[in-house]
């Protein structure tokens, strides 16, 4: 299940997304607009200004902005910052992998070869999806005849 994290984050880069080409947005209004806990949302966008997905303007006129184009930001880069592995069994798992402390034999172990071909398929999907694809998604949501 997607961790409540992980969905703000991807709520954060939508909107911040929809104004690419505006003053940076302050986290009030983020928080207001996408229902957000503000305080929550604050370290979240942390996260993603320390990961490069977002640049940060103290003062006066400050706020938040994309610091990458929507279209290279993807779901599975942003799982991983907020959330951490893809996989749903440390075995299974290609940047954070352990080893089951029950398994006898992974070479033989068919629930991890299930969860491979789980993490394979939730892979494609999420490194094929970007911001820009959810953006679009929600115009063609509103206005199905802008296909």
């Amino acid at each position: 299940m997607l961790s409540k994290k992980t969905k703000y984050a991807i709520k954060a880069l939508v909107i911040l997304g929809k104004h690419l080409n505006e003053p940076p947005m302050q986290i009030a209004r983020i928080a207001e607009e996408e229902h957000i806990p503000k305080k929550f949302l604050e370290q979240i966008l942390l996260d993603l200004r320390n990961a490069g997905y977002l640049y940060s303007k103290k003062g006066a006129g400050g706020g938040y902005s994309l610091n990458k184009d929507p279209k290279d930001i993807y779901l599975v880069d942003i799982l991983r910052i907020t959330d951490g592995p893809i996989a749903m069994v440390p075995c299974a798992s290609l940047k954070f992998y352990h080893r089951c402390e029950e398994c006898h034999d992974e070479v033989t172990c068919g629930i991890r070869k299930a969860f491979i071909d789980v993490r394979d398929a939730s892979l494609k999907v999420l490194s094929e999806t970007s911001i820009a694809n959810i953006i679009e998604r929600e115009k063609t949501a509103i206005n199905p005849e802008a296909i």
